[in-house]
């Protein structure tokens, strides 16, 4: 099932705990999640600062726990990042990094997030996604 959707990760800190130069522990969910969304279709980026050595021991070890990735660090794979005439932002759908605003959810509420297409807004000093808000209680007949 191909549904054209494009998702850019992140590895320190998102895909494993963050240890960089190292490889951290995998996150609670991170493989299981990712190739879920992959077996539903979605395309998936992997979106690092790494590059050289440890972008190659990055993407093996994601290789050895069962994902291969789209694209890394690119659009599509196989794209040639010319500086003088692209812009340097990928081209993706959604990208899941735990310097999101508002913290990183964890891999359970990021599926959730993709599947429900929920979306978020700010409340008191806190960005919640609305399936952690709490409805509001109607106060009269009409509102």
């Amino acid at each position: 099932m191909m549904n054209n959707k494009k998702i850019a990760v992140d590895f320190d800190g998102t895909i494993v705990d963050d240890a960089y130069p190292s490889i951290g522990k995998p996150k609670i969910f991170a493989f299981e999640t990712l190739k879920r969304l992959q077996a539903e279709g979605y395309r998936l980026i992997l979106w690092t600062y790494r590059h050289g050595k440890t972008l190659d021991e990055a993407v093996e070890f994601c290789r050895k726990n069962g994902i291969e990735f789209y694209a890394v660090n690119s659009s599509f794979e196989g794209e040639i990042f010319d500086a003088a005439t692209q812009s340097r932002k990928l081209d993706a759908d959604w990208f899941i990094d735990d310097r999101n605003l508002g913290g990183f959810p964890g891999w359970g509420e990021i599926y959730n997030i993709i599947q429900e297409r929920i979306e978020f807004r700010v409340e008191g000093k806190e960005v919640l996604a609305y399936s952690k808000l709490k409805k509001e209680k109607k106060k009269g007949l009409f509102w």
